[in-house]
């Protein structure tokens, strides 16, 4: 499959993912770039879909005169309804399908949306950052709609960051900003959640023992979560995440749990130094076989909607927070 340079068409590159970053206000710039790409895929034979709001999907469909069945659109893969593992699932899902196409390559439009509040724009930045890393190498040409209209600017200012290429006046070029994600995932601001500042609902110190540190939280996650099911969930993670700073930290292990009447926070501390893997948690550690473990991070990247990972002087901490259904 004969693919274009950085200075020509920006159709992508032979056998390596490109990753690039589109900036748009208006509709008529999103047509003017993401027409020409979203054409040059499907008639290269590329496996090409949308991850964007139908809205914006059925835009492009309709100035390319194609059907949803020639341009479907998978919201999972730009983290629409999804968090950062299941996104990793769905995209791989997605290249073992382009394996067969006529070219072998995926072709991806993805429409940003990182909600309207801090946390979620650094699980959008983190997400866009290690995906560099994750899908390097894979036959994968990524087009990441960042629409002013909608996103602030601080997260539109972070796409040359998070982004190898640009986009600008249809042509791909190297973005000058770019920061491989071991440089860009540490200096992610990672500010203190309001609750923290009060008194927590649980609180232990010195934890003797990971069983009944796991019994302690299953019970204060019980009175504060409404909702059965993802109380489940919530505590299998942040069992998992226990159970890591046992096994692989420092004791003494400390827990604190905050609530409130739409979000539960819980974090585990440790003596240990940490991880220095920036993309642990979006894939299990030892692969596709689980028997193996190493899923704590990756479970609770699963099932709960923020995960930092904040070092410190006296250890590392894992924070985990959620909405309440």
């Amino acid at each position: 499959m004969q693919r274009n340079g950085d200075d020509a068409c920006p159709t992508g590159l032979e056998h390596a993912a490109v990753h690039t970053a589109f900036v748009v206000g208006s509709d008529d710039a999103l047509l003017e770039g993401a027409v020409p790409w979203l054409q040059a895929g499907l008639t290269a034979g590329d496996v090409t879909v949308l991850s964007c709001a139908e809205e914006t999907a059925g835009l492009l469909r309709a100035a390319l005169g194609a059907s949803e069945t020639q341009l479907p659109n998978d919201p999972r893969v730009s983290m629409r309804g999804s968090r950062g593992p299941d996104a990793i699932v769905a995209a791989r899902r997605l290249l073992d399908r382009a394996a067969a196409s006529p070219s072998g390559a995926l072709r991806v439009l993805g429409g940003l949306d990182f909600g309207p509040e801090l946390r979620g724009w650094r699980e959008g930045q983190r997400f866009e950052s290690v995906v560099n890393d994750l899908l390097a190498g894979a036959p994968l040409d990524v087009l990441c709609v960042y629409d002013q209209r909608q996103l602030s600017p601080d997260v539109i200012a972070s796409a040359g960051q998070t982004h190898p290429h640009l986009l600008v006046d249809g042509v791909r070029v190297a973005s000058a900003g770019y920061l491989p994600p071991a440089q860009y995932l540490p200096a992610l601001p990672l500010p203190r959640e309001p609750m923290e500042d009060g008194p927590p609902l649980f609180a232990v110190d010195g934890a003797r023992a990971l069983a009944p540190l796991r019994h302690q939280l299953a019970a204060v996650l019980a009175t504060c979560v409404p909702d059965r099911e993802q109380g489940t969930d919530l505590h299998l993670a942040v069992s998992e995440i226990a159970a890591n700073a046992f096994r692989h930290g420092t004791p003494p292990v400390s827990a604190r749990v905050w609530a409130s009447a739409d979000r539960v926070i819980c974090t585990i501390t440790d003596r240990g130094t940490g991880f220095d893997d920036p993309l642990a948690g979006f894939q299990p550690a030892h692969g596709d076989d689980l028997s193996q473990g190493g899923m704590g991070l990756w479970l609770a990247r699963k099932l709960w909607d923020h995960v930092d990972l904040l070092p410190g002087p006296d250890g590392l901490t894992v924070r985990l927070s959620s909405p309440l259904r």
